[in-house]
């Protein structure tokens, strides 16, 4: 199932260190989170937070910070907003 069509974020120099594992896990956790509310959001993370332990993936700071950056800088206004929401909900 190869997806061409890339998000532009995933091909930021930013990630450019991000093993390809971690990157289709980012993928799929960012396009299948996309238009959710916080609350959806919320009951989407924690299975995926769970699939991603079984899968093995775990992120250091930096993957973590370097994945976030490319995003945001590659979103939209209305994107962002919903990300700032996430994110002040996970901190």
């Amino acid at each position: 199932m190869e997806n061409d069509a890339k998000p532009a974020w995933m091909a930021d120099p930013l990630v450019k260190d991000i093993p390809e594992q971690k990157m289709r896990f980012l993928e799929q956790l960012f396009s299948d989170g996309r238009g959710k509310s916080q609350k959806e959001m919320m009951a989407f993370l924690i299975p995926m937070m769970k699939k991603a332990k079984k899968e093995g993936l775990t992120f250091t700071p930096q993957e973590m910070n370097a994945a976030i950056a490319a995003i945001l800088k590659h979103s939209s206004r209305e994107e962002l907003q919903q990300i700032d929401k996430i994110l002040e909900k996970s901190g």
